[in-house]
């Protein structure tokens, strides 16, 4: 019996789509000379977008590709906030060393949430981790020794990069754009390899029929429990991001919205599909502050478009986007076709 939550024509077939890379190179070099045309607003919305990457990738591995829903990611994308700050202010440790650090910690402290987590099937699965967001918005609370409370932490150094006399601190919105662009390249690549692997298509035969993979040799729930602490790992990762981009932290990050927002970037952007993520996050994360402009109906706009996207696009915005790359690629085709005849 599977242990999806979602209706099974939300999720695509079971092959793993393949990564179309001419199209991706033309993404790419768009965002690296986004910097030349934005202004610092627009390019901070763009960074936050692209933080939220991160955990919504991870969120992608745990719904799309096995099938379990967990509204957790938001208490991993904090733990690695914290877990950074703390090392910033305490030891002072460079930007990258607290980088991994936080991705670890979410993932070890996922371990012990996990192997009695995952026992559960579908939405006690789904209270579990929801339970979770409310155990860590009470810890961050009230540890004020070690969190400071309501009060947070404050002071995160600027990330610095280099070795010896050759340090360089990113201030600058571009520059934080570009360093975040990169590490946010790299964790879509170890997640398109990751899924492509065997380990993913086991996933997925899980996903789509946990009893079936089960007899046919596949360890499930050690296979559930390493993806729920690699979900972990990428929010953990983006948490650093978050911390190190605003340089405060407070109970406020394991608030759920920040969950809820991770969702909507997945099922919005089209869970179970490569670019599902990727659309989403700067769809709904850029646009949702780009709308600051207008703070009084930015929300019912933000409504209203999510209500629009559940009418219109069902399956999320990743097919219509996949649908316009195969046309263009289709209309190149032809047009070499005409030329060489001609």
């Amino acid at each position: 019996m599977s242990s999806t939550t979602l209706d099974a024509p939300l999720l695509p077939a079971a092959r793993v789509a393949k990564v179309n890379w001419s199209v991706s190179a033309l993404a790419l070099a768009a965002l690296l000379a986004t910097p030349l045309f934005l202004g610092d607003y627009y390019l901070h919305a763009m960074v936050l977008a692209m933080i939220f990457l991160l955990p919504a990738l991870g969120l992608n591995l745990i719904l799309g590709y096995t099938g379990m829903l967990s509204l957790a990611q938001g208490v991993f994308f904090g733990l690695g906030a914290y877990a950074s700050a703390l090392m910033s202010i305490h030891f002072g440790t460079p930007f990258l060393v607290n980088f991994l650090v936080a991705g670890l910690f979410a993932g070890l402290v996922a371990l012990p949430l996990g192997i009695p987590a995952l026992r559960l099937r579908d939405t006690s699965f789904v209270m579990c981790t929801l339970g979770m967001v409310v155990i860590a918005q009470m810890v961050s609370k009230n540890w004020v020794d070690f969190t400071r409370g309501d009060m947070g932490l404050s002071g995160i150094a600027r990330p610095r990069l280099g070795f010896g006399d050759t340090v360089f601190t990113v201030v600058k919105a571009p520059e934080y754009f570009y360093l975040v662009l990169a590490l946010a390249a790299l964790a879509v690549a170890l997640f398109v390899a990751l899924i492509r692997s065997p380990a993913g298509r086991c996933m997925v035969a899980i996903r789509d029929n946990e009893t079936l993979a089960e007899s046919l040799g596949v360890p499930t729930w050690t296979y559930k429990l390493i993806v729920f602490m690699l979900s972990a790992v990428f929010a953990g990762l983006g948490g650093s991001l978050y911390a190190h981009f605003s340089t405060v932290v407070s109970p406020l990050v394991f608030q759920s919205y920040y969950s809820n927002t991770i969702l909507i970037i997945v099922l919005g952007g089209g869970v179970g599909r490569i670019p599902g993520a990727i659309i989403g996050s700067f769809i709904f994360v850029a646009v949702s502050e780009a709308l600051r402009i207008t703070p009084e109906l930015r929300m019912i706009i933000y409504g209203f478009v999510l209500l629009g996207l559940v009418f219109l696009f069902p399956q999320g915005l990743a097919p219509l986007f996949q649908r316009a790359a195969e046309r263009l690629a289709r209309l190149g085709h032809e047009g070499k076709e005409k030329r060489h005849a001609a």
